[in-house]
This record gives C-alpha cells, sequence and structure tokens, in this order.
C-alpha cells in the first residue's frame, strides 16, 4: 500500500508488524520459591506472543492478589512492585489483543469471586469461537462484569458454580468451550492448566526442583530452571496443589495444531508436538530452494524472523548466506506518526539495508509470510536503493489467504494482499523480480507432523473447529463463504461431538 504522497508505509510505522498471536500465558507452583519474580522472567521470556499488557496473579493460601498493567512486561513490573506479590503459587499473562479491547480491564490475568469464598484468577490463550453464547451464560450469573474479553466470560462460568469445587467447575465448563485455548488458572491454594481438544496453542509442563511450571513455551521453562516434562494434552485438564499432579480428560483429543507457530508465532528454541522449531523453519528454507530455485549471489534473511529459512535456503542451494538488511532491535509499538517532512526524508525505524554487502548483487531475501505487503515492498525498494541488481523474494509459508478464528491477529480478508492476487500479481505489487511460496505440502512436511494434526486454515481456508452462524465470527465466515473463489473453497469441519 502506498501513502498519497508516493512514499512507502514500511519503516515510517512499527505498527505495521507481522501477524500477531494473543497472548502469552505462565503458571508456577513452588513453595519457598519467589513465585511473582519466576512468573516476571517467564512472562519476559513469551514477551514476542503479546505486547500490549502484562499481569501477574499470586497467592499465599488465604488470597489472591493481582497486579496488571497495559504495557511491555518490563514496564509493568519493578523490584518494589514483584517484592510485595508474596505467594507460593502465581499465574502470568502476556496479552495481545484479538478478542476485547486494549484497555486495563481486559488485560489479565482475570480475577473473580466464587460465592463459596474463594477466588479464582485465569490467564487465557486463544480465542473463543462461541463467545456470544458464553457471554450471555455469564451475564445470567454476574451481569455487568464481563468487560468486552471472551476470558471474562470463562472466568464467570468457572466460578459460578457455588456447590462445586474449582476442578469440578472446570469439568462443567470446558466440554461447552469452543475454539482455542490454553489456559492457566488458579484459586488460593491449586494451579491449574487447560487445552482445547484441538491443541491448537501450545501449552507446556515443567518440573522445578521445589515445584512445577506451566507455560506457553518452552523457552519460559528454560529461563526459570525448568525441565519440560511434556506438553499439556489436548482436552487435558491438570490441578497441582500439596498433594502433587493429577490430570483428568474433560474432552477427547482431536489434535489440529496451529501451523503458523512453527512460522512465525513460536520462538525458534520451541518445541511444539516434538519437533524443534528452528529445525522445521531451517528445514522449510531447504525445501524453498528446491521449488523455487534462481541464479543469485546472495541470501538474505529479513530479520529476524527470516533467519532460520535463509539458512536452510542457502544451504541447499549452495549460495552464500549474508545479511544485508540491519534490524533496530529497539523498535517497539509506537503512537508517534511521522510527519510528512519526516516521511519525506524516508525515515526507516526498523530495517536498514548494507550498500557495501548487497550493491551489484542478485539478491535473495526470504521472509517468513506476506500479509498485506507492506514489508516486502519496502524492502525490495531498500535493496534496489543500495545498489542490488536483482530482489528475488522466498517466502517460508504458503499464501495468506483466509482469517485466523483462533487467536492470530490477522487482518480482515480484504486487507491479505493474496486474497484478491495470484503470485505473479503479488509479484509485480511488491516489485520483486521473482517470488516463490513454499508449498502447503512443503510446509507440512518441514514438520514432521500428519497434515490432518494441523490447522491451516489461514492458508487453505479448511477450518477444523466449526463457528456458529449466530456469532460475529460466523457471519463473518459465511460473509467470506459468499464472496470465495472457486479457486479457494473453505470449508468447516464439525466440532468433535457435533453432528
Amino acid at each position: 500500500m502506498r501513502r498519497g504522497d508516493g512514499l512507502l508505509t514500511h519503516d515510517l510505522d512499527p505498527q505495521d508488524q507481522g501477524p500477531q498471536d494473543a497472548c502469552g500465558v505462565f503458571g508456577v507452583w513452588a513453595p519457598g520459591e519467589e513465585v511473582a519474580k519466576l512468573s516476571y522472567f517467564g512472562l519476559y521470556a513469551l514477551q514476542h506472543r503479546g505486547q500490549e499488557a502484562a499481569g501477574i496473579a499470586v497467592s499465599d493460601g488465604t488470597g489472591v492478589t493481582v497486579y496488571k498493567d497495559v504495557g511491555l512486561v518490563s514496564q509493568v513490573f519493578d523490584e518494589s512492585t514483584l517484592g510485595s506479590l508474596h505467594g507460593y503459587l502465581a499465574i502470568g499473562h502476556a496479552r495481545y489483543s484479538t478478542s476485547g479491547d486494549s484497555t486495563w480491564e481486559n488485560a489479565q490475568p482475570t480475577l473473580r469471586s466464587t460465592t463459596a469464598g474463594t477466588t479464582i484468577a485465569l490467564a487465557h490463550n486463544g480465542n473463543l469461537v462461541n463467545k456470544a453464547e458464553l457471554a450471555a451464560q455469564a451475564a445470567e450469573i454476574s451481569p455487568g462484569e464481563l468487560g468486552t474479553s471472551d476470558t471474562g466470560s470463562l472466568a464467570t462460568l468457572l466460578a459460578g458454580y457455588p456447590d462445586l469445587s474449582v476442578e469440578a467447575a472446570a469439568m462443567k465448563v470446558l466440554p461447552t468451550v469452543k475454539g482455542a485455548f490454553s489456559l492457566v488458572f488458579m484459586d488460593e491454594n491449586t494451579l491449574y492448566a487447560a487445552r482445547d481438544p484441538q491443541g491448537v496453542r501450545p501449552l507446556v509442563l515443567g518440573r522445578l526442583e521445589r515445584g512445577w511450571v506451566v507455560a506457553s513455551e518452552k523457552s519460559a521453562l528454560d529461563i526459570v530452571g525448568a525441565s519440560v516434562v511434556r506438553e499439556i494434552e489436548p482436552g487435558e485438564l491438570i490441578a497441582i496443589d500439596e498433594n502433587g499432579l493429577r490430570s483428568e480428560r474433560f474432552a477427547a483429543p482431536d489434535p489440529k495444531g496451529c501451523i503458523f507457530e512453527y512460522v512465525y508465532l513460536a520462538r525458534p528454541d520451541a518445541t511444539i508436538a516434538g519437533r524443534n522449531v528452528y529445525q522445521t523453519r531451517v528445514a522449510i528454507g531447504e525445501q524453498l530452494a528446491r521449488e523455487f530455485p534462481v541464479e543469485a549471489d546472495l541470501v538474505i534473511p529479513s530479520p529476524e524472523s527470516g533467519t532460520p529459512a535463509a539458512i536452510g535456503y542457502a544451504r541447499e542451494s549452495g549460495i552464500p548466506y549474508g545479511m544485508g538488511l540491519v534490524k533496530n532491535a529497539y523498535v517497539g509499538r509506537t503512537f508517534i506518526q511521522p510527519s510528512q517532512t519526516l516521511r519525506q526524508l524516508g525515515i526507516r525505524l526498523k530495517l536498514n539495508p548494507l550498500p557495501d554487502v548487497v550493491r551489484g548483487k542478485r539478491i535473495i531475501v526470504v521472509d517468513d509470510s506476506i500479509v498485506r505487503g507492506n514489508t516486502q515492498r519496502a524492502t525490495v525498494r531498500m535493496l534496489r536503493e543500495a545498489g542490488a541488481i536483482e530482489v528475488h523474494v522466498r517466502i517460508a509459508s504458503p499464501p495468506v489467504k483466509w482469517p485466523c478464528f483462533y487467536g492470530i491477529d490477522f487482518p480482515t480478508r480484504a486487507e491479505l494482499l493474496a486474497n484478491g492476487l495470484d503470485t505473479d500479481g503479488i509479484r509485480r505489487s511488491i516489485g520483486a523480480d521473482s517470488l516463490g511460496y513454499v508449498s502447503i505440502d512443503g510446509l507440512v512436511a518441514a514438520t514432521e507432523q500428519p497434515k490432518n494434526r494441523l490447522c491451516r486454515a489461514c492458508f487453505d481456508g479448511e477450518y477444523p473447529i466449526a463457528l456458529p452462524e449466530d456469532n460475529m465470527l460466523g457471519k463473518h465466515l459465511l460473509e467470506t463463504l459468499s464472496k470465495r473463489r472457486e479457486d479457494a473453497p473453505l470449508t468447516t469441519g464439525p466440532h468433535r461431538g457435533e453432528s
């Protein structure tokens, strides 16, 4: 997309980011440890999964205390704040809003009091597709307390059974929840974790010397010195207290893990379904080189998400690997818009090319995905201005054509560049000499997972969890279904337990 002044939007607006995941979650049960600080460092390792708000809830056995605010983990918490959060049990959350406004009220963990006098704190990664139904049920229990997020409704329902324990209430509520959810929640004495029957979002169980940890990714376990035990299984609820760990099934597993975790969302040091993410991304790059070879002098990544795939492409093709673009590591989300004068100066907040590296060369630049195309369009232009004689773009995922309803904040379908253009049209739009996307079969092969155990909806429109027609998500889906092109059919699979 070009501005009216003819200049490109990339690097002028650091909010023009790639696809964003909903959240990162963390939970710890560890008597004798500083659980608030463990949660802080765990969230720090998960900061890439959400940058809008952060929060930690702790319990010392007598009550639950929550501290949360809008901002990065390092902005929300300091030494004195963490020092005031005492207990042996804690959960934490780093949020990016895909459901609900970006406000303090919707920051998590979400707190609810039960009629039995206990307190529940809940943190959620994912997105619920039957949130209208859940909100209606929650409104009968506690009108006016829900906020605008699906997590508020879920917390209210878990707290809404006065004659049941939290564990029993969860076994009653979770089978009615549809969509993607990796949850950590707690009361005064017990840590809980649950994962939806499809296991769309990751959730990992770890062991401390004196306790247990649950987190969205292995990196959060590593940073606090916990060893990986296993992934929380799809459809599983675990509870951890002074009696140890126990597990129950609230639904039969029907694995459909998000394939985009391998492409972009998860950290390279994560392991999902037994497959290391870094190795997967290198394998994707190797597959790209086999599927779309081209004569060139240098392979460079779009830092940093394209780096492993670029390494794989260079390894398979035999073309040298190098760094042709430098990323400003300190650029985050800013609300300061550049003036017309600054735009005319060509200000670049995110990336800058290395002219001495790319000048006079045929360049292959590898990136993880194309969403709107702004980043790739500007990258191609910068490389040409720096002296590259050819720029070939290779993408480590298939074209993104469909919105995600399970926790990734893709733009609307109308904003997805691949929705209205074929590959050559996209190539012309971004100004590249050639463009190649890895095939969906090549991507699946790199994950080493069976195709039927992966959610690929953003690429092929096959949604594994049915979207109810009586809410906004279902209406959106029906609209896209009615407008779809014949070469991109959209299907939905029934949710387990539905006819």
